[in-house]
């Protein structure tokens, strides 16, 4: 039986493709950042997907980065491999004092308040909206500031639609004017981070929500766009009318096959 890799076999391999391949060896960390960027995208996806040999790979990818920024800088005299991994043990038991230092359980956020300049600090420049809202309630709920159920978030979201609805256009025609359109701009941003408080209260993170809602819109399109050739039908001129009653199939479709058969467990 072959012996298991170790964490270890993979930062010698590391340090050699650095000695000995020119690319690996031409990389810093700057230049790294995109790849970064990108074999993380790609985890998500693979997570999202839900497939366990595709997980296992692109976690390698990301370790690879991990491995790549750990021995440039160890090459820099700055920090290694080793020093990363003692910094997360120590993180890790600072963030579980109960567990390890003898203390008392107390939320992340709260403790964290503690060292922040500010609410925002710390949080990546680049966060996409919706994960940066969810972040900004996360820290204020964990000093306290937060509604003590859903029923608040609701109303709140109810509250911020009729302020949205106030300045939107009467009709199709009705271009507003700049102020206007600022204004909508700003009640609509009002709505979306209360829709996002809504789910974070609710237990549910408003992008991987989106990200469903947005498969299954793609889903039951191409259901659409198949359903219109098959019956001869042009999409771009069909109207709405004739789409909405393909969409309202479709859904119906949708509908019965998850619907559990006769004498099938629900």
């Amino acid at each position: 039986m072959q012996p298991k890799a170790t964490l270890e076999d993979t930062l010698a391999l590391m340090r050699d493709l650095r000695a000995r391949c020119e690319w690996d060896a031409a990389q810093t960390h700057d230049s790294l950042r995109p790849y970064l960027i990108e074999e993380t995208a790609e985890l998500d996806d693979a997570i999202r997907i839900g497939q366990d040999p595709l997980i296992k790979e692109e976690l390698g990818d990301v370790l690879l980065q991990v491995l790549f920024h750990s021995v440039i800088a160890e090459e820099r005299g700055a920090f290694d491999m080793h020093e990363v991994a003692a910094a997360l043990i120590a993180k890790m038991k600072t963030r579980h004092p109960h567990l390890y230092e003898g203390g008392e359980r107390e939320p992340w956020e709260r403790m964290k308040a503690r060292k922040r300049a500010s609410i925002e600090d710390g949080l990546p420049s680049g966060l996409p909206s919706l994960h940066r809202a969810h972040r900004l309630q996360d820290r204020a709920a964990g000093v306290g500031f937060d509604w003590p159920d859903v029923e608040g978030p609701a109303l709140k979201v109810e509250e911020e639609l009729a302020e949205a609805r106030a300045h939107l256009p009467l009709t199709a025609n009705d271009a507003p004017d700049a102020t206007r359109q600022a204004a909508l701009e700003a009640e609509l941003g009002d709505l979306l981070f209360a829709v996002v408080n809504l789910c974070r209260k609710s237990g549910v993170h408003a992008a991987l929500a989106l990200d469903k809602a947005n498969e299954k819109f793609v889903r039951r399109w191409t259901s659409i766009e198949r359903l219109a050739a098959e019956r001869g039908i042009d999409v771009p001129s069909a109207g709405l009318d004739a789409l909405d009653r393909l969409w309202v199939e479709v859904k119906d479709a949708e509908a019965r096959s998850q619907k559990p058969e006769a004498g099938e467990e629900k």
